[in-house]
């Protein structure tokens, strides 16, 4: 057999990390709990999050996984698909029964964040708490929301990055830059723990997501009975 190494490695170990972390939580929330991760606010953040998102919209709760998002864009979609609110249902002539808006979770949500996510990682979470989708639970991101643009690559293969935007929040305060996002509730990862395969944050975030679920009401999804009242 002719075996070919591949280059690279990296997007392999990525992933087989983010599967154990979405098995584990489907294990110990007995299939009540998603997982999602997302990488960064670019093309691979958004093709991450719809792949695994979407596929898990059976799930009572969600736990949105950004720590050591890398940035990219003002992810403003990833929170406006998080936010959608029930609107209405509707029932076909053979009784089957649709929703909309189409494409969303109800239950409760929450949001892993640390140290290593920055950028549109500074974003996400500012978005995802100042929009009332759920709990920040980590470490403080790492507060470098100023945007770059006109970046010239130079003659010796070297390239310049200007500082070119920045960006401030809803009550017209600049926000992130070199304060980052803190936590609503502080989790830190103690390295003995991570080499023993122990992730409190992700223990925390379950814990929490369960908490919830004792009280939350979940979306009355079932048609009401035909009527035969004219007119009703």
């Amino acid at each position: 057999m002719v075996v070919k190494p591949i280059s690279d490695e990296r997007n392999i170990r990525l992933w087989n990390w983010i599967e154990q972390n979405r098995a584990y939580v489907d294990q110990v929330s007995d299939g009540r709990i998603g997982y999602v991760y997302v990488p960064s606010t670019a093309g691979d953040g958004f093709t991450f999050f719809n792949r695994m998102y979407f596929s898990q919209l059976d799930k009572e709760g969600m736990i949105i996984d950004e720590r050591s998002n890398g940035g990219g864009q003002v992810a403003n979609y990833i929170t406006d698909v998080l936010s959608r609110t029930y609107l209405s249902g509707y029932q076909d002539r053979d009784g089957i029964v649709f929703h909309s808006p189409a494409g969303a979770m109800y239950g409760p949500k929450v949001m892993l964040i640390d140290q290593d996510a920055g950028s549109g990682g500074d974003f996400l979470p500012y978005s995802f708490r100042h929009m009332g989708i759920g709990k920040l639970i980590g470490t403080r991101t790492w507060g470098g929301l100023i945007g770059i643009s006109q970046n010239p690559v130079l003659v010796d293969g070297g390239r310049l990055t200007v500082p070119y935007t920045r960006l401030f929040d809803a009550n017209g305060e600049w926000l992130a830059e070199n304060v980052g996002i803190a936590p609503d509730i502080e989790v830190e990862l103690l390295p003995a723990d991570v080499n023993a395969g122990v992730d409190a944050q992700l223990d925390r975030a379950v814990s929490e997501i369960l908490e919830d679920l004792k009280t939350h009401m979940p979306v009355k999804k079932d048609a009401p009975p035909i009527t035969d009242e004219l007119g009703q």
